[in-house]
Order: structure tokens, then sequence, then C-alpha cells
């Protein structure tokens, strides 16, 4: 096909069977997208919008999504799971927190450090007395 001026190419029209026969190709792996972008001179959004409107149920983006029961238990399985996680890690946490809290008025009561602090240099075992 000759090269076609911009004016030219806007003018023209391509047939339903055109568009078809060619997305027909290129799915079937006749025909590569850039070879008939070159040959008739169309762009590949054009191409690409022809593939979306007649080309198979994958070119149109659609999924099929399959799942059997087993699957489906085993989500459910695998959530209830999480949650239990989630429960537990809950529960560690307040225990940790109300740890914390015990040491802080032990200190506070009885004046004492009982925890040990990032700037006291720990002990080196039996050194001189």
């Amino acid at each position: 096909m000759e090269n076609l001026t911009k004016e030219e190419r806007i003018r023209r029209r391509f047939s339903e069977s055109f568009k078809r026969k060619k997305v027909l190709e290129i799915e079937s792996g006749i025909s590569k997208i850039g070879d008939i972008c070159r040959q008739y001179q169309v762009r590949r959004r054009s191409i690409d919008l022809w593939r979306q409107k007649y080309g198979s149920m994958q070119q149109k983006k659609e999924r099929l999504i399959v799942e059997t029961e087993s699957d489906t238990l085993k989500i459910i399985e695998l959530q209830k799971r999480v949650a239990e996680l989630e429960r537990i890690v809950g529960q560690k946490q307040i225990e940790i927190d109300f740890k914390d809290k015990m040491i802080d008025l032990a200190e506070e009561i009885y004046q004492v450090d009982i925890k040990k602090k990032f700037s006291t240099q720990p002990s080196n075992g039996s050194g001189d007395i």
C-alpha cells in the first residue's frame, strides 16, 4: 500500500468484516500487529480497539475464575487461621502492656530500677571487689 497523507488516512474506513478478519489473523498467529500497522498504515491503538471489540474473550480483558469447592474451603480455613493468630497477637500485646505497667508501678512503689537502662554497662562478672 502506498503512503497515504494524514487526511487520506483520516477519511478511510475499514469494514467490520475486514477488522474481524485481521483480528482473527492476529489471534491465530498468521499476522503480527506490527505487520498490519505497516501494511495498512493503521495505528496500533486502532488495532487494539479492534481486538477489544472483535477479539476472543481473553482480548476483552475479562477473566474467568474457576474455583473448586476445596479451594473455597481452604480459603475459609486460612481466613479463620489468620483471625485466630491476630487474636493471639492482640492478647500477647495486652500481656506485654500489663507487665510493663506492673514493672513501672513496682519501680515507683519500691524506688528500685527494675528495668535495665541502656546507659548502664553490664557487669563483667566476678571483677575486683
